[in-house]
């Protein structure tokens, strides 16, 4: 069985309701926003839960969350090209064509979690050789041990999730995320502080809540899927494939590049951290608080962007290339147009903002000019990650690793660390050279989804085959 990109031909586009079309992009993005900030909440809460434990204590945690972050979002990059399979599926109202993908989505968490789970161990290893203090090493080591078992239960969610957002339900992820948060809240108070007759375990107690919440997650999805398709009168388990190698190919193909843009563009701001590293801790401190600005205002288009690569999904599933154009232009718009604001807030009142991590004079004096840097920026970062949504619903993921690769790789992160060290510019260079990356990248990636988008009507090839079970 080959399976062929789909691609849509001319036929009768539906006539445009931006509204109605806007209101879509909109449902879609509020619930995933809202999951991408619970994801970041749940390794704020383990550092936060363990904090009464000394610094030792948030170091092993910080330290175990940090190394298992990368590998568990290469594992999450490499189902995104669920995104692409379900939403054109469903624009087809092919149902079975969308269980048939879950269930290789399945199959692939089962072959990459493995995997994932031995580098953590190795790296959980490694801790004492590199120079860590025992201090840390240890707990460090034992925490990421334990929260290794999470793995699979964070990657059957995260296909899961794909599915849910492919098909066009995704309230019920943001409703999973709160509900999982707060498990994790509970679990870390009764296991790290030994409550309700509880052994008192400490940062392996913060690792073992954090395992459960995840196999919460991923149960809960996969029951709201079963029930939600029985209710469709498409019951999701009636016909389950096999492991299918066509389709497992092809989710590798559209997922490998995603997974290593996502592993690109977390590198180079890990890179340019672990530079910022050698300045004084003032620049470090001030870097930190910064970037936890522009991570903060990123999870807006960054859910956008997954509701543009369902909507643009949907419409070339549907054969109708001028929605699917429509769908990748209003989710840039609106994902720029957040971005425009987040720099008005930026620029009006960065000294308050900088406040609020710390009154350190010498932090304020060198924190509102990085916080003008990063609303310079801030379109640009609104722009690549829509538009790299927008790709992807159209079944384009090589592209964007390759943007990112030339914008940081190439071009950015040599720039600043020249600008940084070599013109002593300090911090300010570091982030001269991180800000053009994302102005090149964004650029890359607004010329491609204009022509790919714009050559959709002009192709006229039969739609894919569905696979026999």
């Amino acid at each position: 069985m080959a399976v062929s990109q789909p691609n849509i031909a001319p036929g009768s586009p539906t006539k445009p309701d931006w509204g109605a079309e806007l209101r879509a992009v909109v449902t879609l993005a509020v619930p995933v926003v809202l999951s991408e900030i619970g994801w970041m909440l749940q390794g704020v809460v383990d550092t936060i839960m363990v904090g009464r434990l000394g610094p030792a204590a948030i170091g092993a945690v910080a330290l175990g969350n940090a190394v298992c972050y990368t590998p568990s979002l290469f594992g999450i990059g490499l189902l995104l090209g669920l995104d692409t399979m379900v939403s054109q599926a469903n624009g087809r109202q092919d149902h079975d064509e969308c269980h048939r993908w879950l269930a290789q989505g399945i199959y692939l968490a089962l072959i990459a979690a493995p995997v994932i789970m031995l580098l953590l161990v190795g790296a959980s290893i490694g801790f004492t050789h590199v120079g860590i203090s025992a201090e840390v090493a240890a707990p460090a080591g034992h925490y990421l041990r334990l929260l290794l078992w999470g793995t699979l239960p964070l990657l059957l969610y995260s296909g899961t999730r794909r599915y849910l957002q492919g098909v066009g339900e995704v309230r019920v992820i943001t409703a999973t995320y709160v509900i999982a948060n707060l498990i994790n809240w509970f679990g870390n108070w009764v296991l790290i502080y030994g409550k309700l007759g509880f052994p008192a375990l400490g940062v392996r107690g913060s690792a073992l809540s954090t395992v459960a919440s995840r196999i919460f997650m991923a149960a809960a999805l996969l029951l709201f899927a079963w029930r939600y398709e029985r209710q469709r009168g498409h019951p999701l388990f009636k016909h389950w494939a096999g492991p299918q190698m066509a389709r497992l190919k092809e989710l590798v193909r559209l997922g490998l590049p995603a997974a290593g843009q996502i592993v690109m563009e977390v590198g180079a701001w890990g890179m340019a951290t672990f530079g910022v590293g050698y300045l004084t801790p003032v620049a470090l401190a001030t870097h930190q608080i910064v970037l936890n600005y522009a991570s903060m205002t990123y999870m807006v288009p960054l859910g956008i962007s997954s509701a543009a690569a369902v909507s643009v999904g949907h419409a070339v599933g549907a054969g109708d290339a001028a929605r699917a154009r429509r769908a990748g232009w209003l989710s840039i718009a609106l994902g720029g147009g957040f971005m425009v604001l987040a720099a008005i807030v930026l620029l009006a009142i960065p000294v308050p903002l900088i406040d609020l991590y710390t009154r350190d004079p010498r932090v304020l004096a060198v924190g509102p000019t990085l916080l003008a840097i990063v609303a310079a920026f801030q379109i640009f970062d609104g722009i690549q990650i829509v538009s790299t949504g927008s790709l992807r619903g159209l079944g384009e993921t090589r592209i964007p690793m390759v943007a990112n690769f030339v914008g940081y790789w190439v071009l950015g992160l040599p720039l600043g660390f020249f600008i940084c060290f070599g013109l002593k510019r300090g911090i300010y260079g570091m982030w001269i050279g991180l800000t053009l990356a994302l102005v090149v990248i964004s650029v890359m990636l607004l010329a491609r989804w204009n022509r790919d988008s714009a050559r959709m009507a002009d192709a006229v090839i039969p739609a894919p085959v569905p696979a026999d079970l």
